[in-house]
């Protein structure tokens, strides 16, 4: 079954449960949140619009709801560059590329997977 695709504060959203483990709305209002400036029920609303979607589970402890994604969190990332890719960059690449050299903020782990992605690329080609 194919998800739904999900915005770009929800994806956000996504992102940092996954980096916390589990978590219940009130840590994420105060932590996530308060810097974005979205309320205690916006939170609420995108943390089960993402349940709905498919992206977290929820259990109780102690009575407060835990949150914690989903083992498909990675998919929706794909999903989200792949969109972009198509919607923003029609379908192409290279102005991300261009941008990433002149940004030049580039860490030695980003780089090396850079690479490591370049030589899949040109293995798969090769092998075409």
């Amino acid at each position: 079954m194919r998800r739904r695709s999900i915005g770009d504060r929800e994806l956000a959203l996504l992102h940092y449960v996954g980096q916390q483990g589990e978590i219940s709305v009130g840590e994420v209002a105060a932590e996530f949140a308060e810097s974005r400036g979205l309320a205690r029920s916006t939170v609420l609303t995108m943390m089960e619009r993402l349940r709905a979607k498919g992206y977290l589970k929820r259990r109780r402890s102690n009575g407060v709801f835990r949150y914690s994604t989903t083992p498909g969190e990675e998919d929706a990332v794909q999903g989200a560059v792949a969109s972009f890719v198509e919607k923003t960059l029609q379908g192409s690449v290279s102005p991300f590329v261009a941008f990433m050299s002149r940004r030049g903020k580039v860490s030695d782990e980003e780089l090396a997977a850079l690479e490591a992605l370049v030589e899949k690329l040109q293995s798969t080609r090769k092998g075409d």
